[in-house]
């Protein structure tokens, strides 16, 4: 690891101006568990460490009925897990932050450093997305809010400004009768970053669906939403043979990456299953046991 100045930002705006005074040189830590691995691997280099971690307006969890969830960036994987008003209102993004890889990075890594690394690889964006969830990106120049879909943009590529700071991420409030879950699959057990993720998210009546978000992540270059896939749930109650169509309709629709971990196909064969086994944990569907 190459020498670096250790500094401190006590403000939001402290933070902004440090990063636009020296510009590339200079990189945030929150959590620090994603950083200091690409620091030690010389993947990255940097002049100047600023900790952003005593910052209070970054912390805390917060709902309400009217404008939904709002999370700083700075709370942790374990944080969201254990946060009673996640486990009452969004359970799907609390069952999530319970899996995120191993216990020393659930305890130490945060939110908002896990979205702003952008690793392709992980669970939180996915889960996330599929609860059309959005950033809070703050600099001296001001406040500005992105979807989730334009803040990530590509392999560890986000759309943050030189002088910008996630500060947030907010989430929607439910609706009745909105259930979700997420699934991820991992290659071997040893492993904690999922080969493929699939979050789920839909409104039920009474078997019929209403709404869905359905997002395949980790598996494709950023987590994406299936639109075409969505527009085969709405309106109609799930049977066992529309499940079938809209599993294989999702293994179509995501880009799906070929590379070192596993083939093209493979990875459509994993979200086409993952798809099924949410269809029939949401809607009280039942399967083939070898379709699951």
């Amino acid at each position: 690891m190459r020498n670096f100045d250790f500094l401190e930002a006590h403000t939001v705006k402290e933070a902004s101006q440090i990063l636009d005074y020296y510009g590339d040189r200079c990189r945030l830590m929150a959590g620090g568990t994603a950083l200091m691995l690409v620091l030690r691997q010389r993947m990255l280099a940097a002049d100047y460490l600023v900790s952003i971690a005593r910052i209070d307006a970054m912390k805390g969890i917060h709902f309400d009925p009217g404008t939904g969830l709002r999370i700083g960036a700075l709370s942790r994987h374990i944080d969201v897990a254990k946060s009673p008003l996640v486990q009452q209102h969004y359970p799907m993004l609390a069952a999530m932050a319970r899996q995120v890889a191993n216990p020393q990075v659930r305890n130490q890594g945060t939110l908002g450093g896990n979205l702003c690394y952008a690793d392709p690889q992980t669970d939180p964006s996915s889960c996330l997305l599929a609860l059309g969830a959005s950033v809070v990106l703050t600099s001296q120049r001001g406040e500005r809010v992105l979807g989730l879909p334009d803040f990530l943009l590509d392999y560890y590529a986000t759309a943050l400004e030189p002088d910008e700071v996630l500060t947030a991420i907010t989430v929607p409030p439910p609706v009745d009768g909105q259930a979700g879950l997420y699934l991820r699959h991992l290659r071997t057990a040893a492993e904690h970053r999922p080969l493929c993720n699939l979050a789920l998210s839909v409104r039920n009546e009474d078997g019929i669906c209403r709404a869905a978000s359905l997002v395949v992540g980790a598996s494709t270059p950023v987590p994406a939403r299936l639109p075409k896939t969505e527009a085969l749930m709405l309106g109609n109650a799930m049977t066992p043979e529309l499940a079938r169509v809209v599993s294989d309709s999702a293994a179509g629709e995501m880009s799906a990456l070929d590379d070192s971990r596993a083939s093209e196909s493979f990875r459509r064969q994993v979200a086409a299953v993952m798809a099924r086994r949410a269809i029939s944990s949401l809607f009280g569907v039942t399967l083939d046991q070898g379709e699951m």
